[in-house]
């Protein structure tokens, strides 16, 4: 038997439950992972809610660190005593151990401690997707992405900043502004007492952006729109205030011939190569350190329910991991 977060209906941060679980017989293709650390995500959270829909009951969370006990017989690529790293490819991280296909995880470097693995990997490889899939940011461009301080715009803004771009980047709170100042923002905004906007336009002499980053959903995306140049696109990556209605065609072409994506790391990591690539690109530029990543807060795994009240209030800054 070992420990597990589980949900048996959607609702709030009560629905979580720690329980115990009965892990089944190693696969073949799998390996037995011992869980060290386990990165906490909105996505986690749309999940509990029943925002994204899930079939119950189940283990929720997407990525997690750990030491392999266990191998199948047919793995070849891992062995005991090494440390891993996942994310996403199978949902049910919220647990002390569990056995896990072995082509969904890559070997974390000597250089990352297990806590920064479990912090980066979700949120690191969604960052690389949306600066190398869904818009490449290059040298020269103008970028604004939301919730700046937040674990994902914290690796944007300084693998961005890294890349040559400057960024514009929205925050809550003075405090946020500085965290984001410190992870290579050029203009923090703080959305709650500027028209965010109106301050992209002036920064940008009135042309706007060629994209936003918008993971805030339903309050911000009209601005966000306002924000873009001819022919910019809007990237919708998280539901932080409630998802985004629906979007007349009309409407993208009336604001500037708009492009509107909404991608799922999924998706992109589906592809066994760009999971390599994007953890393989992710690892060097946290060991190059050119991107820190940088561990907010902590919180043990049965009081995982604590953890999704202080990300869903915002009072969170960069990461949040679960401790086993």
């Amino acid at each position: 038997m070992t420990k597990a977060i589980r949900i048996h209906n959607t609702g709030g941060p009560e629905v979580l439950k720690w329980e115990d679980i009965t892990i089944g017989e190693l696969g073949h293709d799998e390996v037995h992972l011992k869980h060290t650390a386990i990165g906490l995500n909105f996505i986690d959270c749309y999940q509990r809610s029943g925002l994204y829909p899930v079939e119950l009951p189940m283990n929720l969370g997407t990525e997690a660190a750990g030491i392999i006990d266990a191998v199948g017989k047919n793995v070849t690529d891992f062995k005991i005593g090494e440390r891993v790293a996942y994310a996403g490819g199978q949902i049910g991280s919220y647990c002390e151990a569990r056995n896990i296909s072995s082509n969904v995880l890559v070997k974390i470097p000597d250089t990352i401690s297990d806590q920064t693995a479990a912090a980066m990997m979700l949120k690191g490889m969604t960052a690389h997707m949306l600066m190398f899939k869904c818009y490449k940011v290059k040298a020269g461009d103008t970028i604004l992405i939301h919730a700046a301080a937040g674990g994902v715009g914290s690796i944007m803004c300084q693998w961005a900043n890294a890349l040559g771009a400057t960024v514009i980047g929205t925050v809550s709170s003075a405090e946020k502004a500085d965290k984001a100042k410190a992870n290579g923002c050029h203009y923090p905004i703080n959305y709650s007492t500027v028209d965010f906007a109106a301050k992209v336009k002036e920064i940008t002499n009135g042309e706007g952006v060629p994209v936003v980053y918008e993971s805030i959903g339903k309050d911000t995306y009209k601005k966000s729109m306002e924000c873009l140049s001819n022919f910019g696109t809007l990237v919708n990556f998280g539901n932080a205030s409630g998802p985004i209605p629906a979007i007349e065609p009309l409407d993208l072409m009336r604001g500037g011939s708009l492009s509107l994506s909404r991608p799922t790391l999924f998706n992109y990591t589906a592809d066994p190569e760009i999971r390599k690539t994007a953890a393989k690109d992710l690892f060097d530029v946290v060991a190059s350190g050119k991107v820190k990543i940088g561990v907010g807060q902590t919180f043990p795994l049965s009081e995982t329910a604590k953890a999704h009240t202080a990300l869903e209030s915002r009072q969170t800054m960069g990461s949040t991991v679960l401790i086993p």
